[in-house]
């Protein structure tokens, strides 16, 4: 049963008490006009309606101080679960956050791996392209000066035939 309940429980019960008081009162009053009475016996009944009334209002005034607690009470709980709730998702959204750091950490130091692999790879590649290109080049002017070489040796061949014939 929730406060507001209680509560208006606690007004209903008050609220029949009050109208039992009354009832007492009046009916009381009746029985005076009815019938005299000795005073003393109509300040009995006066007395004890009195007392019922401040009874009525004590009983209400606890009905308000227990509905209080339960208030306050039900309001530390739901003020303790919004905090752990509070905590448990902090706590998560760290733990999430955690995780995500350490994947990319991850995949940054493979990425840097795989591009220090990469980089190796082409720069190897680049040497061994040049150093085939060095040795073609190479291979180029050899086989040009051999040529050169050839065709000196042919023209110096020829300018002493040359020079032969007419020297006979």
């Amino acid at each position: 049963m929730n406060p507001r309940e209680r509560a208006k429980k606690v007004s209903e019960g008050v609220a029949k008490a009050l109208e039992e008081v009354k009832e007492s009162v009046q009916g009381a009053a009746k029985e005076a006009e009815e019938k005299v009475r000795p005073l003393d016996e109509v300040l009995g009944q006066a007395e004890r309606a009195y007392a019922a009334y401040v009874e009525a209002q004590r009983q209400v005034a606890e009905a308000y101080r227990l509905n209080e607690r339960q208030i306050a009470n039900a309001y530390k709980r739901a003020e303790q679960q919004a905090g752990n709730a509070c905590d448990e998702s902090i706590k998560e959204a760290l733990k999430i956050r955690d995780e995500a750091i350490a994947q990319a950490s991850k995949a940054r130091d493979e990425a840097i791996t795989q591009a220090e692999k990469d980089y190796r790879k082409a720069k190897e590649q680049a040497e061994k392209d040049c150093e085939e290109r060095a040795e073609e080049a190479s291979r180029r002017r050899q086989d040009v000066m051999e040529q050169a070489w050839q065709l000196r040796d042919e023209t110096i061949e020829q300018a002493w035939n040359i020079y032969a014939k007419l020297s006979r």
